[in-house]
């Protein structure tokens, strides 16, 4: 690889590691919100969005989804 190879790569990297914490953020986001949704006061098709986000939350791997609880200063009870 040449020095141009190299930085684009680095760039790249840089742009791919930016989005992963954005994206940390949105499910640490979401996964707080879920924690504090109380199901008796939601409309039903809030129940069934929350139901789903709540299946592809506990479908993440562990760190995964504590680094997205750490990006929004949250604490999971586990």
């Amino acid at each position: 690889m040449d020095k141009q190879e190299v930085e684009l790569l680095s760039k790249e990297v840089e742009m791919l590691m930016a989005e992963r914490n954005r994206l940390l953020r949105v499910v640490g986001a979401a996964a707080v919100l879920v924690a504090n949704a109380d199901a008796m006061r939601l409309q039903p098709q809030a129940v069934d969005a929350a139901e789903m986000l709540s299946e592809m939350l506990n479908a993440l791997p562990e760190e995964t989804l504590q680094d997205a609880l750490e990006s929004v200063k949250a604490h999971s009870a586990a």
